[in-house]
């Protein structure tokens, strides 16, 4: 067997090649199951979960409905929630009975949220009864993407008043234990935790010695009702590697685990990312007409908005009829605006996110966004007016487009962080909605300042 070790550097190095891919294809075609399995004996689940999203829909299907064919439960599990979805409809109840039962309770759970009312349904009545009770308790009790939704029943925790020696025992004798675990959970008679253990602290203290006379009880408890983004933060916070999880009543019910904020981390930074691009979550394996879906909403929103952009133009017209040099350099002061707007807006989100604009430095933030708008504007004023002096001989044109972008530059660092933080405090995710607003002001700014200032001067 190899060890994980040659597994990561297996990983590592993997990396689908077009002939591969054309190889695996050509197996599944002939349905030669044992050519299949050796392509694919020696990955990584998550590389083979990568190999199955980059395959053709139609012939992923084909795989999984190769004559004998056994898919890696972990497999399953690293897939996409989408791709997930799709797999596990072609999968029979009674083999997804078989991955849940062989997966931990948080994996095991994720398989079952994913699974459509029916399927579900006959899963469930299938599986040990205790099992079954405890699903259907947290998809019923707790919200979507709370701490209850991704922590593992499966825990390590001992009675506080029981021995070094006891817990080691137990350690090796229960089937309960997760797979892998760091702490010890410590609790009292009411199964409330008092405190935890280091694993490797136990295996360096006696026998004799009392466990919570070794504990940790600066404890750090998630309420299982958290979000996860919130998880997530704690634990970044505190430098924790794993947290027990707590009922309403305090009880010890679960735990959270580092693997598990690394995979929370990476979906919500993929997120925040789409969501400020104005799209959502699409896989590989999404048709054309399903993106198109996805995307229109804020591609409509987007047209509304630059109507209203060239509306304002429009109410200068006169003025550009007269000097055609100011529809050749508009688009250089909204752009900087557009720009700049995006690059505060940006590290606004990421503020919000991480929790570190909070109400005692807000107007601090604020203050500082505002003046390096301004300051860029001024620097940027003084590049602009020179290039426009060199390319039309006008002082004139210089000295507007100067002005016009110093005004812009500095409502746009205002903006930028403005619009997010008002939306946040009006429940509203700034990272999807934010870019649209922040667009539409710096473009009415800098057509604005830049026009309304040209027809200004005309007139002298």
């Amino acid at each position: 067997m190899e060890n994980n070790n040659e597994i990561k550097s297996k990983k590592i190095e993997f990396n689908i090649s077009t002939s591969y891919l054309d190889d695996l294809i050509d197996k599944i075609d002939k349905k030669d199951l044992f050519a299949v399995d050796s392509l694919l004996a020696k990955l990584h689940p998550s590389d083979i979960a990568e190999v199955i999203s980059n395959l053709p829909e139609k012939k992923r299907f084909e795989l999984i409905a190769l004559e004998n064919f056994k898919i890696n439960p972990h497999v399953i599990v690293e897939l996409t929630d989408e791709l997930q979805k799709d797999i596990l409809e072609k999968i029979s109840s009674d083999k997804i009975v078989k991955i849940v039962n062989s997966l931990e309770s948080d994996n095991a759970l994720q398989i079952i949220e994913n699974l459509t009312v029916e399927k579900k349904d006959r899963v469930l009545t299938k599986i040990p009864l205790e099992d079954k009770n405890l699903f259907e308790e947290t998809l019923s009790t707790y919200p979507e993407n709370s701490a209850a939704r991704i922590m593992q029943r499966e825990f390590a925790a001992v009675p506080q008043d029981w021995s070094v020696g006891q817990t080691i025992d137990y350690l090796r004798e229960t089937n309960e234990l997760p797979k892998e675990f760091l702490e010890i959970f410590i609790i009292n008679e009411l199964n409330i935790p008092v405190g935890s253990v280091p694993s490797s602290r136990v295996l360096r203290t006696s026998r004799e010695v009392k466990m919570n006379s070794i504990m940790n009880s600066n404890k750090f408890l998630i309420p299982a009702e958290m979000d996860q983004e919130q998880v997530a933060y704690n634990f970044e916070q505190y430098n924790l590697f794993s947290a027990g999880v707590v009922d309403s009543n305090h009880k010890l019910i679960g735990m959270i685990t580092g693997d598990d904020i690394v995979t929370i981390i990476k979906e919500e930074a993929e997120e925040d990312t789409l969501r400020l691009a104005g799209v959502s979550d699409e896989e590989i394996s999404d048709t054309a007409f399903s993106i198109t879906k996805k995307r229109f909403v804020w591609l409509a929103i987007n047209l509304l908005t630059a109507i209203l952009a060239s509306t304002v133009i429009s109410l200068f017209n006169a003025s550009i009829e007269k000097v055609v040099a100011l529809a050749i350099l508009m688009p250089i002061v909204a752009s900087m605006g557009g720009n700049a707007g995006t690059q505060t807006l940006t590290v606004t989100v990421r503020l919000i996110a991480t929790k570190e604009l909070i109400a005692s430095n807000v107007s601090k933030i604020i203050s500082k966004e505002f003046l390096v708008g301004l300051f860029n504007g001024l620097i940027f004023a003084v590049i602009a007016g020179i290039a426009i002096y060199i390319w039309f001989r006008d002082v004139h044109l210089s000295l507007l487009i100067a002005v016009a972008m110093t005004i812009n530059m500095t409502a746009a660092g205002f903006f930028g962080i403005v619009v997010p933080i008002t939306l946040n405090k009006f429940k509203i995710d700034p990272a999807i909605s934010s870019s649209v607003f922040v667009t539409t002001v710096t473009d009415v700014f800098g057509f604005l300042s830049f026009l309304g200032l040209a027809s200004y001067f005309l007139q002298f």
